[in-house]
């Protein structure tokens, strides 16, 4: 089975449009690295909880939409190899002359990785 990267993030609401031209910049990179397809969601129904939820685990404000996405490798070594060439790779640096800004706070991002147990298909 394949293997998964999630990640959650808050992306103020203002920025919808940003976010998607920097996932249309930066996914294909994750493909050219082994990746088998990126799924980009951004929040439509997201409600509070009683206990936890997705806007608390990212700290959201009123004024920000959470998103959540996930990249599907092939296998974990894959994934292993082409997460390690992205983090040395000059496009996704942000300092790099030419590379626009995140559209959302970083440091405010949950993600790992995760090793498919089940799989149910049509």
């Amino acid at each position: 089975m394949s293997y998964i990267d999630g990640f959650v993030i808050a992306v103020p609401t203002a920025n919808k449009q940003k976010f998607i031209e920097h996932a249309r910049q930066f996914d294909p990179i994750f493909i050219e690295l082994g990746a088998i397809r990126v799924i980009e969601g951004w929040g439509d129904d997201v409600p509070d909880g009683k206990v936890t939820d997705f806007r608390r685990a990212v700290q959201a404000t009123a004024d920000e939409t959470v998103a959540f996405s996930w990249v599907e490798w092939p296998d974990k070594a894959t994934r292993d190899a082409g997460m390690k060439k992205m983090m040395e790779d000059p496009r996704m640096d942000p300092s790099t002359p030419g590379n626009p800004p995140m559209p959302f706070d970083g440091k405010r991002m949950i993600f790992g990785g995760f090793e498919q147990v089940v799989e149910v298909k049509a």
